[in-house]
């Protein structure tokens, strides 16, 4: 068996580790055999903790590719699928955003299918708009039994879960997709804690003229301070640098 058919990979729990790793091998679970190399530990207050690891296996008779991924899911429901360019020739009953909505759902819910979690439903909104942005992405909220065990340590789970979904997604329309899953509210409250930060670095670099640069994060926490401070008059923001270290900055006003 070729080496790149065996990853091992890595999470804060055993799910977030496979998930990792099926990213990572672009395939469903299905199509994988997984060995639990180490369950993890939380350690004692943060100290001594150490990551989950699994090795993932693709099966030798039956890998199923994310391709054959979405076009297994849109068959569940009776759906025929050819190609993201013979969907959007058809405006009249598919849009690019509606097809992407479809599209994210169908996917989210097989793959907690596949994790083993049933009775999930996903709902689709569309953000608040950051200044200067012309297409907000979708947010896919999941509720439904124990949905808390999908957020993981720190949101690792839960970020290993957006991935691969975008991954699936992305493939099928070919494209790059950006929409954000949340859970039960978690990154609501992760934004209320981003909003509040914003506020005091905006006072802060006000006080003493000078500008703050924050650590490197993700795009949908750059546009919560981007929106936090957006109608504030005595700062503006910036986002600097490139790709994942990619920052904002607060900059007093003249």
């Amino acid at each position: 068996m070729a080496d790149n058919k065996v990853i091992e990979s890595s999470g804060s729990d055993i799910d977030a580790a496979i998930l990792d790793g099926l990213a990572r091998l672009n395939v469903t679970q299905d199509a994988v055999e997984v060995e639990i190399l180490n369950e993890g530990t939380r350690g004692v207050f943060g100290l001594g903790a150490k990551e989950a690891r699994v090795r993932l296996t693709i099966k030798a008779e039956k890998s199923l590719v994310v391709d054959e991924a979405v076009t297994a899911v849109a068959a569940a429901d009776d759906v025929r699928v050819e190609s993201a360019a013979e969907l959007r020739a058809e405006p009249e009953e598919f849009s690019e955003e509606n097809l992407e909505a479809e599209l994210g759902r169908d996917t989210l819910l097989e793959l907690l299918s596949l994790m083993g979690m049933e009775n999930m439903q996903v709902d689709v909104r569309r953000a608040e708009p950051a200044p200067d942005e012309k297409a907000p992405p979708l947010i896919f909220d999941v509720h439904g039994p124990n949905a808390e065990e999908l957020v993981g340590q720190n949101g690792d789970t839960l970020a290993a879960l957006q991935r691969i979904a975008r991954l699936i997604v992305g493939r099928e329309l070919a494209t790059q997709v950006r929409f954000v899953v949340d859970v039960g509210g978690f990154k609501e409250r992760r934004k209320n804690v981003l909003c509040r930060l914003a506020q005091q670095l905006a006072k802060q670099a006000v006080e003493t003229d000078r500008t703050i640069v924050l650590e490197p994060m993700p795009p949908q926490e750059r546009r919560v301070i981007h929106l936090a401070l957006r109608d504030d008059p005595t700062v503006s923001t910036q986002s600097v640098g490139e790709g994942d270290r990619r920052k904002v900055t607060i900059v007093p006003r003249a």
